[in-house]
């Protein structure tokens, strides 16, 4: 279940910086904050290569054969994507999620 979804929790600091075209949240307004105020995430598909690859076609103006090599990696990122930000996959999210910081405490406590 949602294989190709990761979710990135930064500062909310950087909020201004997210591009709303790239993550599935729409607007700042529909960021969930940490409890602290602190905190807040993004969630977005990314397209894992596991092995490079080729792809060959004919340029259909030149009519001359072009390779293009796929390198292995993650695609699909945002810009406001930084390996300074740990990036969860869903099963590490709803962890994050159901920690202290993300729950508010029940009324009373």
């Amino acid at each position: 279940m949602f294989e190709n979804r990761r979710w990135l929790v930064i500062p909310t600091n950087l909020t201004e910086s997210i591009n709303f075209n790239q993550v599935h949240q729409s607007s700042i307004d529909k960021l969930r904050v940490s409890n602290d105020g602190t905190l807040t995430f993004v969630k977005y598909e990314v397209n894992e290569v596991t092995s490079s690859f080729d792809t060959t076609y004919t340029d259909a103006e030149t009519n001359e054969e072009v390779t293009y090599t796929t390198e292995a990696g993650v695609y699909g990122r945002p810009t406001i994507y930084s390996s300074d930000y740990t990036e969860y996959n869903h099963t590490e999210i709803l962890n994050v999620l159901t920690g202290s910081n993300w729950i508010a405490p029940a009324e009373g406590e």
